[in-house]
């Protein structure tokens, strides 16, 4: 019953003639609605059975057999796991991508939810909990809904649409050099045919059902940091017969801080540097001769990045120096800054509105210093990269659990105008001049 409501929902879209302003966000709702206890019944499914970056072997493969049966063009493993489905119209025309990440996290998720995460995996050659702690399954169930919706309008749609199911978002797991994003460019994701523009978004606490971005700087670039000290081990009681490097320790972090609070103007871009990880000692009567430390840097700036990077490495060194021990600061980038391009995000903004609805749409909204790998497809065609609030009902946005919470979970009310976004933004751009 449920596959012929769907499919009299898609009909109805491929039976309109033209597209009117009016009636294609009708229709499109309309479809997006009969569409989603299926959307639902995915998202649950892939929330139960997550799969850690470059390992999404499972949710991959349903991914592809939903899009073959669809009827479209599919390449698998594109980018390890990644899958990219082509839809081709029934006009020629211009070609659009829409971006899904795939990825779980290593958290053990305490949501209580009747289909919670139990599933295990492995990182840095340990058994961790696995559990989709930042919405990645509600946004791979809104584009296999969205490709529902599509390839009901198939015959209609003037140009082509690109569906991108990408792994690892959540950085590129110890021991490989690029993330998912990265390297299905480097494996031709966006080539054959060659995309003109691509856009993505992502569920994060807010009002139900609004939308917000912003063009240019969005969200922020984003550093792995690790430093290694080296000193010179001795007895807990005899810290003068070695050099302490729990008081080395202390005192990089004190400098780190008050660098980035004393030497970067917080009036012209965010910026946000943490070390997050100390390893250091076996035990509590050793002073240890080696340590380690490992954090974020979040910038909007390159030059400005460029300059705190090389005053922190100058800093940490002289920092260990002046208590006898060596220190080396690397950085690494996870992920650039999500740069929206100004032009197309200034016509996404009523494009947007269609499906969601008048006041529920910010298009100025402040940056954040969450990061995104999207970033890199942004950093070979033009695209825009949007927020979807999916807080629960009556709950302020403000308390709600955030991305990477073990309690975070996605207000599934929210999964029809993800759909309805996918496909107007999609639709809307192929009938660009």
């Amino acid at each position: 019953m449920r596959h012929r409501l769907i499919a009299a929902a898609v009909m109805s879209l491929a039976a309109t003639p033209a597209f009117t302003q009016d009636e294609l966000a009708t229709r499109v709702a309309a479809a997006a609605e009969a569409v989603n206890p299926q959307v639902i019944e995915w998202r649950r499914d892939l929330h139960a059975n997550p799969e850690l970056g470059f390992a999404e072997t499972r949710t991959a493969a349903l991914v592809a057999e939903h899009l073959r049966g669809l009827g479209m063009e599919v390449r698998t493993e594109v980018g390890k796991t990644g899958v990219v489905g082509v839809l081709t119209g029934g006009r020629p025309g211009r070609v659009v991508a829409l971006r899904a990440d795939m990825d779980a996290l290593p958290v053990k998720e305490a949501t209580g939810l009747p289909f919670a995460s139990t599933a295990t995996g492995t990182y840095m050659d340990e058994t961790v909990p696995v559990a989709h702690a930042c919405g990645h399954d509600a946004h791979v169930a809104m584009l296999m809904g969205a490709a529902t919706v599509l390839a009901g309008m198939k015959d209609q749609l003037a140009g082509t649409v690109v569906f991108i199911f990408q792994p690892a978002e959540e950085g590129a797991p110890p021991g490989e050099p690029l993330g998912g994003a990265a390297l299905m460019i480097q494996e031709g994701a966006l080539k054959d045919p060659a995309v003109e523009a691509i856009f993505g978004l992502h569920v994060v606490p807010g009002a139900p059902g609004t939308i917000f971005y912003r063009p240019e700087g969005f969200m922020a670039a984003s550093d792995r940091v690790d430093i290694a000290l080296t000193g010179r081990q001795t007895h807990g009681a005899w810290p003068w017969k070695g050099v302490d490097l729990s008081a080395t320790i202390a005192a990089i972090i004190q400098t780190i801080n008050t660098i980035t609070a004393r030497t970067i103007d917080p009036t012209t871009t965010p910026t946000v540097f943490t070390i997050a990880t100390i390893d250091a000692g076996v035990r509590y009567n050793i002073i240890p001769g080696e340590a380690s430390m490992s954090g974020t840097l979040r910038t909007f700036d390159t030059d400005q990045r460029d300059a705190l990077v090389a005053r922190a490495q100058q800093a940490v060194r002289d920092t260990a120096h002046a208590h006898g021990a060596e220190a080396e600061l690397t950085v690494r980038q996870n992920a650039a800054l999500v740069y929206n391009d100004p032009e197309l995000s200034a016509w996404l903004a009523p494009v947007l509105t269609e499906a969601a609805g008048e006041g529920q749409v910010e298009a100025a909204s402040p940056p954040t210093t969450v990061a995104e790998d999207f970033s890199y497809f942004q950093g070979e065609i033009p695209g825009v990269f949007y927020h979807l609030g999916g807080s629960k009902d009556g709950v302020d946005p403000a308390t709600s659990p955030p991305n990477h919470s073990p309690e975070f979970d996605v207000n599934e009310a929210i999964l029809p105008l993800g759909v309805r976004t996918h496909v107007m933004t999609a639709v809307r751009f192929l009938e660009r001049e």
